[in-house]
């Protein structure tokens, strides 16, 4: 067993990142894989509390870095899933207790215990960014549908390919087709004409996504979620399976899109 690491970053905060990294880790550990997220936000953790498992921390990343606890006294197991695991982020202290070079050792040694390492990364470029994507072996650019977004995950994407990690993986979240369909909203077809990237996954809009979050329970586990769904084929895809994107409305957009897979 070695591990793929999967990073999942974006330019901009508030895209949906923490919400997505735990549904595609849920997701993974429904299909039967061994998945361990770490929550690579430093001082701002937030990732326990969409999985529902801020009460049971005890250590946290910074804990395992520093020696005060081992790698497996930090790992929390789901109370759903029992093959997927947390490494919880450390509120107390910045993102300088942490070096790229410590995620690359601390991946090394989770590698060989799971089948997959979902890194959430904080937004932006700096040095959470730098520490996230360290030991990746692929990442996923979140972006939402709207022009800012999109220029930030143009940064990130050329940052990647600088940092010799690219080609990244797009995620669009929270597309809302009524809102296309009127002008309101980018397409999936600008924003891909825009970042020439692979597209692994297109997330809809859906009330329920913040609802699921603030209860601790991921949407990935609804089987008659549209967003639910979404992220179970982003994993599947990330597995490897080539399947089609859903449709989210009768447009022709979609079927375009099978072909860019």
């Amino acid at each position: 067993m070695t591990a793929k690491v999967v990073t999942v970053a974006s330019g901009k905060g508030g895209v949906g990142k923490t919400t997505s990294v735990a549904n595609i880790a849920v997701a993974l550990a429904s299909r039967g894989q061994k998945v361990t997220c770490i929550d690579g936000d430093i001082g701002l953790r937030n990732l326990d509390v969409i999985l529902g498992l801020e009460n049971r921390i005890v250590y946290d990343l910074v804990d395992v870095i520093e020696g005060r606890c081992r790698l497996r006294q930090a790992m929390i197991r789901d109370k759903r899933l029992p093959e997927l695991y947390l490494i919880p982020a450390a509120q107390t202290r910045d993102k300088t207790a942490v070096s790229p070079s410590d995620m690359v050792r601390l991946c090394d040694e989770l590698r060989q215990e799971v089948d997959w390492i979902i890194i959430d990364s904080p937004a932006g470029i700096e040095r959470g960014f730098k520490n996230a994507i360290a030991a990746a072996d692929r990442v996923i650019v979140m972006t939402n549908p709207e022009v800012s977004a999109v220029r930030d995950a143009d940064r990130v994407i050329g940052l990647l390919d600088a940092e010799e990690k690219g080609p990244a993986a797009l995620v669009i979240n929270r597309l809302d087709p009524a809102m296309v369909k009127r002008g309101d909203m980018l397409s999936v077809e600008d924003v891909l004409d825009l970042l020439a990237v692979e597209l692994i996954g297109i997330v809809p809009e859906d009330e329920n996504v913040i609802v699921a979050s603030n209860r601790g329970q991921p949407l990935a586990l609804d089987g008659k979620s549209k967003a639910g769904k979404a992220f179970q084929n982003i994993a599947r895809r990330l597995m490897g399976e080539q399947i089609p994107f859903m449709e989210l409305e009768s447009q022709n957009l979609f079927q375009r899109l099978l072909g860019r897979k």
